[in-house]
């Protein structure tokens, strides 16, 4: 598992070496990103304006509790709300990217691919298509991380665990669903299922995992999803040639 994490890391570095040595590759995944950047900033921005009414129509609960005490539960509940809503919008943002920007990425994963050798009778995803499955998946890995993300809430709650423990675990199961996302158009053109994609990932789920986490993480300093995520195709590209190879190396 180690080792595998350390692997998968490297491919998000090899992601980096691979877009960023072609401007073309750069401005092709950076636009489909910029308009996303600009629909998510949107959104962020009417979150936080109506936070106070989301934390008190949460805490309707508390309204015959004192006002102290409704307004501990009032903060804690809108501190939860944004947490929750950063881990889904790095979901969401690359979701969105790549619907968006199917032609543009698929153009990226056939370049990274061709360079691995190509893949015999790829079958050509169009942006209609793309969008039809890039949305599919997007609402099983949204609806799968809110019902991670209902528990952990509770969680968050439990006092040294809360603030340790849950994050981590947050962190990892919404980077796990985002290298899910990355890996959608190589398995596409091979005209496999998502069921098959899931099932195939969970093989390497430390690889995952290294190429995932990293690139979660990353997407959470401001605008720098910009060049992260067409960075973290490319390394999901990579991963999946292998995957879908037979190739059980880990570097």
């Amino acid at each position: 598992m180690i080792k595998d994490f350390g692997a998968g890391v490297g491919l998000l570095l090899r992601g980096f070496s691979l877009v960023f040595s072609s401007p073309k590759r750069v401005l092709m995944g950076a636009l489909p990103a910029v308009i996303t950047a600009v629909l998510m900033i949107t959104g962020w921005v009417v979150l936080f304006t109506n936070i106070d009414s989301v934390a008190g129509w949460l805490t309707g609960f508390a309204d015959s509790w004192s006002d102290t005490w409704k307004s501990v539960v009032e903060v804690a509940v809108g501190i939860s709300v944004i947490a929750a809503g950063l881990g889904l919008s790095v979901l969401l943002f690359t979701a969105i990217t790549l619907m968006i920007g199917g032609p543009f990425y698929e153009y990226i994963s056939e370049e990274v691919e061709d360079e691995l050798g190509g893949v015999p009778d790829a079958e050509q995803i169009g942006w209609w298509r793309g969008f039809v499955v890039g949305l599919r998946s997007t609402l099983l890995l949204v609806g799968t991380s809110i019902l991670f993300a209902i528990p952990l809430f509770v969680c968050g709650f439990i006092p040294v665990i809360g603030q340790t423990v849950v994050p981590v675990l947050a962190v990892c199961i919404n980077g796990y669903l985002l290298g899910i996302e990355l890996t959608g158009i190589p398995f596409t053109r091979r005209g496999r299922s998502f069921k098959q994609r899931r099932r195939i990932l969970a093989t390497r789920r430390g690889l995952v995992l290294g190429l995932a986490v990293p690139t979660y993480l990353l997407c959470l300093v401001p605008l720098a999803a910009l060049i992260v995520i067409p960075a973290a195709m490319a390394g999901g590209t990579v991963l999946s040639h292998r995957l879908l190879n037979g190739d059980r190396a880990t570097a």
